[in-house]
């Protein structure tokens, strides 16, 4: 298995993935009242290939598991990232500001249900962090407060810290950040 950025060819693959598993992101469906996950179309996916912001992590050329990232300009036109952005001002990391122009939007993570608690989510994060650096000090992601299996990985694993909590559409988040130096 390796990680690296995405190609062009593989967005059969990342389309058919997206449409699967869009919502394992939200934790417990039965508590997500309707919110959904973030789904990209083949327009957005093709925009973030040619700009080197997804990893996956393939084996015989199978995609096993896929991060995004990207720049704020890319995500704003979502409620849930201008409501981040909003809050994005208010909270430090580590003595520094967070801004638009030094942080930008880690995620969606998703990776294979029989390929999960091998490795492949820290590879995903540490290949993702190794191509965002050169930009952005910092990632930031949100993650459902009932998604426990998320935050534990991302807290664990990727050793994302807790900037805050913030209610959005009746339900509750967690706002973290990596640093990527």
């Amino acid at each position: 298995m390796k990680t690296r950025l995405a190609l062009s060819g593989d967005l059969e693959q990342l389309e058919k993935l997206e449409r699967l598993y869009l919502n394992d992101e939200l934790g417990d469906a039965s508590q997500a009242d309707g919110f959904d996950g973030q789904v990209f179309g083949s327009k957005e996916l093709r925009l973030l290939i040619e700009k080197g912001w997804i990893v996956v992590a393939e084996e015989k050329q199978i995609i096993l598991g896929y991060v995004i990232a990207g720049p704020w300009s890319f995500f704003e036109t979502g409620p849930v990232y201008r409501n981040i952005l909003a809050r994005l001002h208010r909270v430090e990391f580590d003595g520094a500001k967070l801004t638009k122009s030094n942080s930008c939007q880690y995620g969606p993570i998703w990776i294979h249900p029989e390929h999960r608690g091998q490795g492949i989510f820290e590879l995903l994060v540490g290949t993702l962090k190794e191509h965002v650096s050169a930009k952005y000090p910092f990632m930031i992601t949100f993650i459902a407060e009932d998604n426990m299996a998320s935050f534990s990985a991302h807290t664990n694993k990727a050793s994302m810290q807790v900037l805050d909590f913030f209610t959005f559409d009746d339900r509750d988040y967690y706002l973290l950040v990596l640093p990527t130096q």
